[in-house]
């Protein structure tokens, strides 16, 4: 991903934070014939600094995604992404002095880089299924666990998914959010959004106020 340094976010801790809360992923690797995607939540685990190391999730045996990749893995990308939002020269005070503004564009994002390695034994898809479901449900005033349901059903549903784990190498994460704009301009948009009823706007929002001053 490129990031200018102004949107980069450079704590590896608050980039894997990032990921954690954004569990939903494109998961790319380079396939027989091009490029290949999946769709997939991918529970984050960090270490102790809050780094993140390794990714874990599942997709569908019938998904050609995982076909043809033998027990050394290959090299995937993960992109999580987050808010974003269009921003309009409409929103800048600057329009009406000098008129040198055009539109762009917001987000909050992410990209972990790393060997993606493959579990095709039903067995042992308990470990693929067991951190999603205790991640997800953590906040629920009753949380369901994988043994709520009967150990046949779920043996048999594992039949039909395969495990994927993914040995993090890289990750880099992005916050553009009109960091280094003009400092009225930069209000005029986090005013708008804050006021706004979308709520990709809103967050966009929450998240320039995290933000210092802005330098011109």
């Amino acid at each position: 991903m490129y990031a200018n340094p102004k949107n980069r976010v450079t704590d590896q801790a608050d980039a894997a934070a990032f990921v954690a809360a954004h569990p939903f992923a494109v998961l790319a690797r380079n396939g027989e014939s091009g490029p290949v995607i999946a769709h997939v939540p991918l529970v984050a685990v960090r270490d102790e600094a809050g780094t993140l190391v390794e990714l874990i999730g599942h997709i569908a045996r019938a998904n050609p995604f995982h076909e043809g990749i033998g027990e050394d893995g290959v090299a995937v990308l993960a992109v999580f992404r987050g808010a974003d939002a269009y921003v309009s020269p409409s929103l800048y005070p600057t329009k009406e002095v000098h008129g040198k503004v055009v539109p762009t564009w917001a987000y909050l994002a992410a990209e972990a880089r790393g060997i993606m390695t493959i579990e095709r034994d039903p067995l042992k898809m308990t470990e693929y299924l067991v951190p999603l479901t205790t991640k997800m449900e953590s906040h629920r005033p009753v949380p369901w666990a994988v043994s709520d349901a009967p150990s046949p059903y779920i043996a048999k549903l594992s039949n039909g998914i395969v495990g994927v784990r993914v040995k993090v190498t890289a990750l880099t994460a992005k916050r553009k959010i009109e960091q280094g704009s003009d400092e009225a301009d930069y209000q005029g948009v986090a005013t708008a959004f804050a006021a706004s009823n979308d709520p990709n706007e809103n967050t966009i929002a929450i998240e320039m106020t995290k933000e210092s001053t802005p330098s011109s």
